[in-house]
C-alpha cells in the first residue's frame, strides 16, 4: 500500500520533555490537519483515519477511522471518530507525499541553532 514508504515518527516521552519541542510536533502535525494518517498505539491497536485535530499534548481526534486489522478487532468496526490520548501513541505513520521534509530540516535546524544561543 501507499503507507508502506511512509515516514514513520517514533514519539517518546522523552523526547517531547521540553515545551519547545513539543511545540515543534505540534506545528508540523498541525500541516497535516485533513491528511490519511495511521496511529499505532502502545497495545498494538492500529487506527487509520483522517488527522481532525491535534493539541499540545500530541493527543489526536481522528475521523472517518477504521481499524487496520478488523479481523482482530471486530468490535471497533462501528467506531467512526475517535479521540486518542497522545501519551499511548507508539508510531504515527504518515503519507510521504504529505511531508514537506525540507521545511522540516530547515525548521529542525533552526531550532537546534536557537538551542545553542541560549547556552
Amino acid at each position: 500500500t501507499s503507507f508502506q514508504r511512509n515516514l514513520r515518527l517514533k514519539l517518546r516521552t522523552s523526547s517531547c520533555r521540553r515545551r519547545g519541542d513539543r511545540m515543534h510536533f505540534l506545528s508540523f502535525f498541525k500541516t497535516l490537519i485533513g491528511k490519511t494518517i495511521i496511529v499505532e498505539l502502545k497495545n498494538d491497536l492500529a487506527l487509520k483515519g483522517i488527522l481532525h485535530s491535534v493539541d499540545q499534548y500530541l493527543n489526536i481526534k481522528l475521523n472517518d477511522m477504521t481499524v487496520v486489522d478488523s479481523e482482530k478487532y471486530p468490535h471497533l468496526n462501528a467506531v467512526k471518530n475517535c479521540f486518542i490520548r497522545g501519551s499511548v501513541v507508539r508510531y504515527i505513520q504518515l503519507p510521504a507525499k504529505d511531508v514537506d521534509t525540507q521545511l522540516l530540516q530547515d525548521s529542525t535546524r533552526r531550532a537546534a541553532q536557537s538551542d545553542e544561543g541560549k547556552r
